[in-house]
């Protein structure tokens, strides 16, 4: 008897992780990359020579299933975790405060330092650890918070607006990709839950020591491989194709491919354009999903300016800028240092002209970082992705579809599945992970009691 075929349809994060679970539970796996490149929306190009990332991304300790794609793709030694959580917080004229994690257990770890927090007065921090109490209590799975904002409850329960934009913005914009007057209460609580209210070191960060692409795409790529998956680029699939039974296969430019199960891992609007009537997916829910933007500014200074690996803003347009000088992968001149600022929900940046961003963050980096007024500018370009990931405001919930579809063998996998997750590497990896699971048990390869190499790590 011939081994089972699943097809998975996108090479993203959700497409690798569950190609390889699906190889590693022993199906035959075919993936199909409609972009020449494996990756989905990490990615690197080089710019102005130098390996340049589309975003800069970041995971935390309780990303356990991403780090478990990482492991598993043998570069789980090319990323930096924090021991312990710590973000400085830098306002106009180089004042900074930190964020740390002390010894203490959830929820309170970060007592101590918000205790401390100068970007804020006495009574907003009171206050912060009051509405940190609060935010802790909502129970997960509320779909009646997914009505709010963020910003409106946090409000209503003694949060000034101040509080929002320099503490609790700081954690949800980046995370959710809109801002807090934006962002469904729901998705938020359950990001702050997840980080800060039920394991004191889930917050710690992480992010890689090299470009993405030979964080990501190359190494699954050869994983793929070596797991016996064929794996075709720059193969767009123009329908799938299904028969009494459910899911048969896919047709693309050269045909029809069989197939005992599809996985379909593509962005949610295409997904919307490919699924047929019979899955059952609201694809103009899919398409009511919407997009928000990331914009990342990048700038070579002709001497180190900024003297921290990264760092967030306040009181500016810096939401976070990092230190890429040795992550680019490629050598700087010597003395040299690239800074990349990173633009979450940037919808007043993403259109916005080249030269109009520089003269807006060059002199916002000035503020932030007195060294950089005497520095030269030697190289600044824009990377921009006005879909970077969907929505996340009120109403989203109830848009985002689960793993099984209407068709049998069918099934779904992307950050903007229901995974519970706002559109983060996390999510998507998850994503991934049920689909595979849900792939092969219909296909009758239930996996044993043994662990799969794909299988996430501890936290």
């Amino acid at each position: 008897m011939s081994r089972r075929r699943v097809i998975v349809v996108g090479g993203g994060i959700a497409g690798m992780t569950a190609a390889l679970a699906c190889a590693d539970g022993g199906a035959r796996v075919t993936m199909l990359e409609a972009r020449g490149r494996l990756g989905g929306a990490t990615w690197t190009a080089l710019r102005q020579g130098l390996s340049v990332d589309n975003g800069q991304h970041v995971f935390l300790r309780a990303c356990t299933a991403y780090r478990g794609f990482l492991a598993r793709i043998g570069v789980d030694g090319l990323v930096d975790l924090q021991r312990r959580m710590a973000v400085p917080v830098v306002a106009p004229g180089g004042r900074t405060h930190w964020l740390r994690r002390s010894g203490l257990p959830a929820p309170f770890q970060l007592g101590p330092s918000v205790a401390r927090y100068g970007h804020l007065g006495p009574s907003d921090r009171l206050r912060v650890g009051y509405g940190a109490l609060r935010l802790a209590r909502l129970a997960p799975g509320r779909r009646d918070l997914d009505a709010q904002t963020l910003a409106g409850w946090l409000v209503s329960h003694g949060q000034s607006e101040q509080a929002v934009q320099r503490f609790w913005n700081l954690i949800a914009l980046p995370t959710l990709n809109v801002d807090a007057a934006a962002a469904s209460l729901e998705l938020a609580a359950t990001m702050f839950r997840t980080g800060f209210f039920t394991d004191a070191s889930a917050a710690d960060i992480g992010f890689s020591r090299v470009p993405l692409d030979r964080l990501h795409a190359e190494p699954a790529g050869r994983a793929l491989v070596d797991a016996g998956a064929e794996v075709l680029v720059r193969e767009r699939v123009r329908r799938l194709d299904l028969d009494d039974k459910g899911a048969v296969g896919v047709t693309i430019a050269g045909g029809h491919l069989d197939a005992d199960a599809v996985i379909l891992a593509v962005p949610h609007d295409e997904a919307a354009a490919l699924l047929p009537s019979a899955a059952g997916v609201d694809r103009a829910g899919l398409r009511r999903l919407g997009t928000s933007p990331i914009v990342n500014v990048h700038v070579v200074y002709d001497r180190p300016v900024m003297r921290l690996p990264f760092a967030a803003g306040v009181g500016t347009p810096v939401q976070f800028v990092f230190d890429r000088t040795a992550a680019s992968g490629r050598e700087l001149p010597a003395g040299r240092q690239y800074l990349a600022v990173s633009l979450s929900g940037a919808d007043d940046y993403v259109a916005m002209p080249t030269e109009d961003l520089r003269s807006v963050f060059s002199a916002e980096l000035e503020r932030l970082f007195p060294a950089a007024a005497t520095a030269r500018i030697e190289r600044f370009f824009v990377t921009r992705e006005p879909t970077a990931t969907f929505r996340a405001l009120p109403g989203t919930a109830r848009l985002r579809p689960g793993t099984r579809t209407g068709v049998e063998r069918l099934f779904l996998g992307g950050a903007w599945t229901d995974t519970g997750w706002p559109a983060t590497m996390e999510g998507a990896a998850r994503s991934g992970q049920a689909a595979a699971a849900a792939a092969l048990a219909a296909v009758g390869l239930m996996t044993g009691e043994r662990r799969r190499p794909s299988e996430a790590v501890p936290a």
